[in-house]
């Protein structure tokens, strides 16, 4: 199936009872035995629910993986990740990630013995200077959050077989429309559902995707074990949002390309962060991994005055102030007081998050309408 046709009916069936196209939302917590361990499939809804499992074969089969394993929010997805490692092994992660896998990473699971190394990964070999016999997994986020970065996911996966490390990719801001690591040799794919899957922002929810076998068992195991699942009405609403996909995320990209090539010609902006610009860092590698170059933009303004950044964001009339991204609607950000502020100022200037840079996630809506608020918001300073 191309991918179009796979959003609609991968992993979806008619419900067999009364041939619903539609997956129902199996709101129930338990199911009925015949006898004990005499079951149908189903014993616990924190184990296996049936919306979760039509959302779950439908998010592997967009990824061209084996196993989707859903949980109950991005982070809750990447918690169970570092859960396959012990105290002593370590992991090399991008030094521009989103600042709530960041902290998960400094906060929660360094003081367990866990040891991160946050490294540029524009140049594959930085991450190589950094693998030692401890080293059990390579974190990728691409394109990242919010500099917009552009990690070649191949050669990272390359390393990954040459020194026995998992690689590990944060698609997110792409989507698997645009992008599909699995493909290019990583172990791993996980999603913040609730941005781009979802795309309505309406749901709060995470998934990973694996090929191996073994892998998947023991990350499900974690699912169940610890216990961040997803109810079935957000398997629903995310089903449902998947649906259209492809078809949003093609106006996503759409608008991004106008909008981003709007703010490179203003002369209160200093700089736009867009991967599908020629001279953008590693413009060739997004071109080759890449289907498109989706709706995230981040820029800064001339004079780099956090005031001005606020003003700008205030004077937004179409442009929601909020957190998240992904959705139908544009959302502007404030990354280093949104966000990333978990993330020392230091260590967000070293990548160049400055006090003025936004972020956008440009929506579905009529581009020019997007690019007179960008005039209003910008006349103001």
């Amino acid at each position: 199936m191309k991918f179009g046709t796979k959003a609609i009916h991968a992993g979806v069936e008619p419900d067999p009872s009364t041939g619903a196209i539609m997956t129902p939302i199996f709101q129930t917590s338990t199911y009925v035995q015949r006898s004990p361990g005499d079951h149908q499939g189903y014993e616990y809804s924190r184990t296996h629910n049936p919306t979760r499992t039509a959302l779950q074969q439908n998010l592997a089969a967009l990824e061209n993986g084996k196993h989707g394993i859903c949980f109950s929010s991005g982070l809750g997805a990447i918690d169970a990740v570092i859960k396959l490692f012990r105290p002593g092994d370590e992991i090399i992660s991008t030094n521009d990630l989103y600042g709530g896998t960041y902290r998960l990473f400094t906060k929660v699971f360094e003081p367990f013995g866990i040891k991160f190394h946050f490294v540029p990964m524009a140049d594959p070999a930085a991450i190589e200077s950094k693998i030692t016999a401890n080293t059990k997994m390579i974190w990728v986020e691409t394109p990242t959050n919010p500099m917009m970065n552009i990690i070649d996911i191949q050669a990272v996966a390359d390393l990954g077989k040459k020194y026995g490390v998992l690689v590990a990719v944060d698609n997110t801001f792409a989507s698997p429309f645009i992008q599909n690591p699995l493909d290019l040799g990583a172990d791993i794919v996980m999603h913040s559902v609730t941005k781009y899957l979802g795309g309505h922002s309406d749901v709060v929810m995470g998934a990973l995707v694996v090929n191996d076998d073994s892998l998947a068992e023991r990350l499900v195991f974690l699912q169940n074990a610890s216990g961040a699942t997803p109810g079935p009405q957000d398997c629903f609403l995310v089903l449902r949002g998947i649906k259209t996909l492809h078809l949003r995320m093609e106006r996503h990209s759409q608008n991004g390309k106008t909008i981003a090539a709007y703010l490179k010609n203003h002369p209160k902006v200093e700089k736009v962060y867009w991967p599908g610009f020629e001279d953008h860092p590693n413009h060739d590698i997004a071109k080759k991994q890449m289907r498109d170059f989706g709706g995230m933009i981040s820029f800064t303004l001339k004079g780099n005055r956090l005031e001005d950044a606020k003003k700008v964001m205030e004077n937004f009339q179409v442009f929601a102030l909020a957190e998240s991204l992904g959705g139908v609607e544009s959302l502007c950000g404030h990354p280093a007081s949104m966000t990333h502020a978990s993330i020392p100022r230091e260590e967000r200037e070293k990548v160049g998050l400055v006090d003025s840079l936004i972020r956008l996630s440009v929506g579905v809506e009529d581009a020019e309408d997007l690019k007179n608020d960008l005039a209003q918001a910008l006349s103001g300073i």
